[in-house]
């Protein structure tokens, strides 16, 4: 068996290096893990017309440009909801599938609660910069969590890109179509990870969802940690344990791996 091949994406904040930098030093040397940043931001504004596609697109890329004919894919929030979209379209270049907390999974069997936090979410659009990232980002923990204030630094320059960007996923999961069967047909393991403190009308109901879909998923929920302090970042060293065991269950029922 050879090395272990994985691309990561990251969410609509964080750039791929930041966000996963802690994860990837705690894997090791012998995993050829690839940090990528979102296609989205590959210009100063959204690229018109940007979808999941265009981000599935450049991970066929990132893979076909290392000669990766399979691989491991996991992704985080916007990231993890690129890495569902790609799941659906190409199953057969996954060896495996990991979700950090996908922000969206689909339009299929919305609770009442999970379709009163979209409308809230669609809401956001109409704020400005400043109020954008506060509400967004209390959505998506459990209503008792505080977060803390920004820093009182000046802020990153890619830092004013963001809530053009998260509007941009947001206009692309009310129109994407998320085919649920092409997602029970993927039979490679799903590993689902998500924070105990994270809002559960968004990421329970994900998980809970998903795992009526695949016929191979796990489930494991970081107690303490939520959707902005998440396990890749605060607990790198348990969540690459985690992956490693996933990945080695997968490749070890998989015989093309082996190549």
């Amino acid at each position: 068996m050879g090395p272990i091949r994985v691309i990561f994406l990251p969410g609509a904040v964080l750039p791929a290096q930041l966000a996963y930098g802690a994860l990837l030093e705690a894997l090791g040397p012998d995993v050829q893990a690839v940090a990528k940043d979102l296609e989205l931001y590959a210009g100063d504004e959204p690229l018109p017309g940007w979808s999941l596609d265009t981000e599935i697109t450049g991970v066929l890329r990132e893979a076909d440009a290392r000669g990766w004919d399979s691989f491991h894919l996991a992704g985080y929030s916007g990231g993890g909801s690129a890495a569902l979209a790609f799941a659906a379209q190409h199953p057969q270049r996954l060896l495996s599938l990991a979700l950090l907390e996908p922000a969206w999974a689909g339009t299929w069997d919305w609770s009442p609660a999970h379709a009163g936090l979209w409308k809230a979410f669609d809401r956001l659009e109409t704020l400005p910069p400043g109020q954008f990232m506060q509400q967004f980002m209390q959505l998506q923990v459990r209503p008792d969590v505080v977060l803390p204030p920004p820093a009182p630094d000046a802020p990153p320059p890619w830092l004013a890109r963001r809530p053009a960007g998260i509007a941009a996923f947001l206009r692309s999961f009310r129109s994407y179509d998320l085919d649920r069967g092409r997602l029970a047909a993927f039979d490679s393991p799903v590993l689902f990870v998500m924070g105990g403190l994270s809002n559960p009308d968004q990421f329970g109901e994900i998980a809970r969802r998903l795992s009526a879909v695949f016929p191979d998923f796990r489930l494991e929920v970081f107690a303490g940690r939520h959707h902005f302090d998440p396990p890749h970042r605060v607990e790198p060293g348990r969540l690459a344990q985690l992956l490693r065991e996933h990945w080695d269950r997968a490749e070890g029922s998989n015989p093309s791996a082996m190549n």
